[in-house]
């Protein structure tokens, strides 16, 4: 078996929950984006994606260097693979470099009915062992997306043992089940989580009863009975261990958050992007620079850790209690236009902002700037002092320049 030792840059892999994240997650470095169609997904919320979007997303890809995988990972029951060979095929077709499948059955259909279109392993399936990645790669994958439960010893173990692609999770929401393996959406309201459906009732905030033996317990856990209690995990960050994921040899690093904002896909891929070139360019002299790390908080809902790498989590990474307070940010805007003589910017509104704001400016590459806005005047040239419109357009005096499609936001009050 080969073992692979050579420092290679692994792929950053980004979510497209839609046209306009697929393109954001592309321009703000990401190498690749996974997406869903209409069928098959585990997201029926998000922005999926019709076959004319998918070749959209495609060209728009390629163009820029940039891989796509659809995500057709649901847990099949009767009649649900009626048409996924059609569905297969069809995918293919747009010109997508890969499906990312759970259900044996759905692999089978992919493989033998769609030729030519790769398969990848989905987390849904829970591969957790060098045998299994065998399996799968026996079977005629090219890569292998690992559970989240699995240590990086175990991961390096895995590395060392098998040829096929190793895909990881490195930042997002993390379930609290066995990798989504989850029916209590399917109790609590009739959706079932591995289908698509999921309502995350895990989530739910829950009031907790006088019962001895049960408040006990939550004292033990450090709760306080008066707050309501949910049984939710704390999500994932590894920035400051990408460096380790990258020795090993994982192939592909993976952001979760299909259903997120732009804000949030422009931020993590901008991020993790910039950490793994600054490692791979250079591993002898890298340094962790802390506004890596502070950059991920503007986007945070909620705290973050290292999940399962270091050891299985304990109490302090669940949502038991009061929550810390997360310094975020809102995103406000998007820049359309930059005038290089006037120094003015157009702006399209995302959110209200106002003369007098503190505001941040960010763009691919890393690149910020902080300033006031002194002066605002609407597309007619007319001056506001504010812009409380959804997506209008708006003119302001910028202090640095910036370009089109850089993000403005604003400290939450």
């Amino acid at each position: 078996m080969t073992i692979k030792t050579k420092l290679k840059r692994p792929e950053v892999l980004a979510p497209g929950g839609t046209l306009e994240k697929l393109k954001t997650a592309i321009h703000y470095g990401a190498d690749a984006v996974y997406i869903a169609g209409v069928e098959y997904g585990l997201r029926r919320r998000a922005g999926n994606f019709t076959f004319e979007e998918m070749q959209e997303g495609v060209q728009f890809a390629k163009k820029h260097g940039a891989k796509v995988y659809v995500a057709a990972n649901m847990i099949a029951h009767e009649n649900d693979t009626d048409g996924a060979g059609e569905f297969f095929r069809k995918v293919r077709d747009t010109g997508v470099d890969a499906v990312i499948v759970a259900d044996p059955a759905l692999i089978e259909i992919c493989i033998m009915e769609a030729p030519g279109l790769p398969v990848h392993l989905s987390t849904q399936a829970s591969a957790t062992n060098y045998e299994t990645l065998n399996f799968w790669h026996g079977e005629g994958l090219e890569r292998v997306v690992l559970g989240r439960e699995v240590t990086m010893d175990e991961i390096r173990e895995m590395r060392q043992n098998t040829d096929v692609e190793i895909e990881v999770f490195i930042h997002g929401a993390m379930c609290i089940s066995y990798s989504g393996r989850c029916t209590l959406s399917n109790h609590m309201s009739a959706r079932d989580a591995n289908r698509g459906g999921c309502s995350q009732s895990c989530r739910w905030r829950y009031d907790l009863f006088e019962i001895p033996e049960l408040t006990e317990r939550h004292s033990l856990l450090g709760g306080d009975p008066e707050e309501a209690f949910s049984m939710s995990a704390v999500d994932m960050s590894m920035i400051r261990h990408i460096p380790e994921l990258v020795d090993i040899g994982v192939d592909s690093l993976k952001i979760e958050g299909r259903m997120k904002s732009i804000h949030y896909v422009s931020t993590v891929s901008n991020v993790y992007s910039k950490v793994v070139d600054a490692y791979c360019s250079d591993p002898e002299n890298f340094e962790f620079d802390p506004a890596w790390e502070d950059e991920l908080w503007k986007v945070a809902q909620r705290e973050l850790a290292t999940g399962f790498y270091f050891g299985t989590p304990t109490e302090d990474q669940q949502l038991f209690g009061k929550r810390r307070k997360i310094p975020g940010y809102t995103f406000i805007g998007q820049v359309l236009d930059y005038d290089e003589e006037t120094g003015i910017a157009t702006i399209e509104q995302r959110n209200l902002f106002e003369v007098g704001d503190e505001v941040e400016f960010y763009g691919p590459n890393f690149t910020h700037h902080t300033q006031i806005i002194e002066k605002l005047w609407d597309e007619h040239g007319n001056e506001i002092d504010r812009a409380p419109h959804p997506l209008m357009k708006v003119k302001m005096k910028v202090t640095q320049p910036v370009k089109p499609l850089d993000m403005m936001r604003k400290r939450k009050n």
